[in-house]
């Protein structure tokens, strides 16, 4: 039925079943979802759930997404729901509340609804787990130094996988020249551990029909604001509203434009890693124009 084996679709069935009551699956269609796993609509009547499957080894991914998913809710986000996950033989699937999405809406709400979750602040900077942005794993050991923690736990694991990857000497030496400065790039900026999207771009949010804003596949952490705000520029997608909404809401700090180019560094190091192309050029490019702030 669409793709799934009957042994995925008896685990689906059942794991439905057991928290949203008895469920047979009439019907799936596959939809899009991403680069990273197969997604599907389960319908039966009119009810209807969205399912996510991948091979097993996306276990922890999803477990570390229903944990994103739940923790942006319990800020106030509108998300799509996580009801079960598990695994059939050599599948992995993670079930969401099914949200009929579209690209436009609110934006304004979006901003406003962001700047909400940011306003939500643990103690120190990190997250109770280790999650994963894009296929790549992101560590959350927890640090209460804002810089440290950029440095070794953002910064730091996308130049060795450089390394590894085989780039550019001389980005991997620049690279390493602003690690060095970091603590000092963002020695009078002293942000507060905001609950954090993640992963803020343009595909992971979306609306509902009376245009209520919705954040999905998060990769949640305690860190500086900023990085959200940076991301939704990177990549663009999100108008002048959106941010106008959010500054009003809670307005950025002096030396965020600086910040900005430090934080996306993080999301283009980890596009060359994954994918090549120019990313790599372009992560060089960033590198030196932090370099440059620090004579």
């Amino acid at each position: 039925m669409g793709g799934l084996s009957e042994e995925l679709l008896a685990a689906l069935q059942t794991s439905v079943s057991g928290v949203a009551g008895p469920f047979r699956i009439e019907r799936t269609t596959p939809v899009a979802g991403g680069c990273i796993h197969r997604c599907f609509i389960l319908e039966r009547g009119g009810r209807r759930y969205f399912a996510k499957t991948s091979d097993r080894s996306a276990l922890d991914s999803f477990a570390a997404e229903a944990d994103g998913l739940a923790a942006l809710a319990a800020a106030g986000a509108r998300v799509p729901a996580p009801l079960c996950r598990g695994q059939a033989g050599e599948a992995a699937f993670l079930v969401l509340e099914y949200l009929d999405l579209r690209g436009n809406g609110d934006y304004a709400a979006l901003g406003r609804s962001l700047a909400r979750v940011h306003s939500i602040c643990g103690d120190s900077f990190g997250w109770q787990r280790d999650n994963y942005i894009g296929r790549t794993p992101q560590l959350n050991r927890r640090s209460p130094s804002w810089s440290d923690f950029w440095r070794e736990a953002r910064l730091a694991p996308q130049l060795d996988l450089a390394r590894k990857n085989g780039f550019a000497k001389s980005l991997l030496r620049k690279g390493e020249h602003l690690a060095e400065g970091l603590p000092g790039l963002l020695s009078e900026h002293a942000p507060a551990a905001s609950l954090l999207h993640g992963d803020l771009w343009s595909g992971n949010a979306g609306f509902l029909a009376d245009g209520t804003p919705v954040l999905f596949d998060p990769a949640v952490y305690w860190g500086d604001r900023e990085a959200d705000l940076a991301m939704t520029e990177l990549f663009g997608g999100f108008p002048q509203v959106f941010h106008s909404a959010y500054a009003g809401a809670a307005p950025l700090a002096p030396g965020y434009p600086i910040r900005k180019t430090l934080y996306n560094l993080y999301h283009v190091l980890n596009h060359a890693n994954l994918f090549g192309g120019g990313y790599a050029a372009q992560a060089e490019r960033m590198i030196e124009r932090l370099l440059a702030e620090l004579r």
